[in-house]
């Protein structure tokens, strides 16, 4: 085989190397921004056994592309079937609180709640995410205290907003 051939060869084995790892980084993202479903259950108050409450209420959790050091995840929460437009009541740099009036047939739910399920599994560690129902509100809770990463540093609240009447959130730790 001729010398100039082998080179030809060489180049269209590079190109073919170089269309496969750039098909696998380009769908990389996709692969590791899928959505999680995040229950948050609900429980009723003893003051308030007979209020009609939602019984768990769904939010949707998803990581953001990687990046070197650390991650994110981005949140939303559509409570539109219980609740009317969200506005941001208090925020500080560990925190974020929205609320919402109930819909009539919640005002009278008295309740809170946390995460219960994250994705397929049962949740058993500090619920980040919180709910309370009371006085005809819905409060959704945001609150990385006492939430640390695996480098023992506090999470921080990069993004916390409404978009189209619905809490939207980021939140960022180190690896």
């Amino acid at each position: 085989m001729s010398k100039q051939r082998l080179i030809i060869i060489k180049r269209k084995n590079k190109r073919i190397l170089l269309c496969l790892g750039t098909a696998i980084f380009a769908f990389f993202p996709i692969i590791s921004a899928q959505a999680a479903q995040v229950e948050l259950g609900v429980f009723k108050s003893v003051d308030a056994p007979e209020a009609n409450c939602p019984q768990k209420v769904m939010v949707t959790e998803q990581h953001a592309p990687y990046y070197e050091g650390g991650y994110t995840l981005n949140g939303q929460a559509k409570l539109s079937s219980f609740a009317g437009p969200f506005a941001i009541a208090t925020s500080d740099l560990f925190s974020v609180t929205w609320v919402a009036n109930l819909k009539p047939a919640y005002r009278k739910c008295v309740a809170a709640g946390g995460i219960v399920k994250y994705g397929n599994e049962t949740y058993d560690s500090h619920s980040y995410l919180r709910i309370r129902f009371n006085g005809g509100k819905v409060f959704l809770i945001l609150d990385m205290t006492g939430k640390r990463d695996v480098n023992g540093f506090t999470p921080a609240i990069t993004k916390k907003s409404v978009n189209k009447g619905n809490p939207t959130w980021s939140w960022s730790g180190t690896d």
